[in-house]
């Protein structure tokens, strides 16, 4: 199993106060790797450096190194906008932009210069198809997309992302607000989506890391308390701390 994500020693810190404490860590190529832990514990802080989102945080002092395919993203060389996307990201509120379903989609591709229509639809219908949305709006592309339900907005995000064609797609607590159904169909989009991507998936539902997840890290404070395949972190976990958070006696 190839590395996609190879993070070494990272460390983050905004002003005095140390974020991350020397995080070491492989995200293998066309798997779903569960970032778990209380709040606090620095996953979205990791997630932005992989991002380069921190770029936009006042105060942010880095070190250690964040290679994907090899290459070192925290040179001073790094195409920042390539960067953003190769690497996809859904946040945990859904954001669409307050124009048509189908516009949502395609606006990415056009700033990309693809004006051509045929190519415009191939690519809004793939990717509403991947984010398992296209059954639900294809007779209504040309709706607003703010008419559209929590989950369906946060699939539609997921859409969105997947029109610009990246390698890694990063999820920042996509279901946090999201009913058991909506839930069930993104975490079978992502189960879809690993065959072609790459995929970090932040959470603190320790249930839904154990359901989907090939991979699985535990953090706490900021540190990285424990790594391994799901099933064994989730079965024979090494560290009591990583026991204790899992069968929720903290968090």
């Amino acid at each position: 199993m190839s590395t996609k994500i190879a993070i070494s020693g990272l460390r983050v810190a905004f002003s005095k106060n140390e974020i991350l404490k020397g995080i070491t860590i492989d995200v293998h190529r066309n798997t779903i790797t569960g970032f778990m832990g209380p709040s606090g514990s620095g996953k979205t802080t990791l997630i932005s450096v992989i991002n380069r989102m921190i770029d936009f945080e006042e105060n942010a002092h880095i070190d250690g190194e964040v290679h994907i395919d090899g290459h070192n993203i925290l040179d001073g060389g790094q195409n920042t906008v390539e960067l953003r996307r190769r690497v996809g990201t859904v946040f945990a509120v859904p954001i669409p932009l307050p124009r048509s379903i189908y516009e949502n989609i395609a606006y990415g591709p056009r700033l990309r210069g693809i004006g051509d229509r045929i190519m415009l639809h191939y690519i809004v219908e793939d990717s509403l198809k991947k984010a398992f949305l296209w059954d639900e709006v294809k007779d209504r592309l040309s709706m607003s997309a703010l008419k559209l339900s929590g989950g369906q907005q946060q699939r539609l995000c997921l859409a969105r992302t997947l029109a610009l064609k990246p390698e890694i797609i990063l999820l920042d607590e996509p279901c946090s607000g999201l009913d058991p159904i909506s839930t069930a169909k993104i975490e079978d989009a992502l189960s879809e989506l690993k065959k072609d991507f790459t995929i970090i998936l932040v959470s603190n539902n320790t249930k839904q890391i154990a359901r989907i997840t090939d991979f699985s890290a535990f953090f706490y404070l900021g540190e990285l308390i424990e790594y391994d395949t799901t099933e064994r972190l989730f079965t024979k976990p090494s560290v009591k701390k990583t026991e204790d958070y899992i069968q929720g006696k903290f968090g």
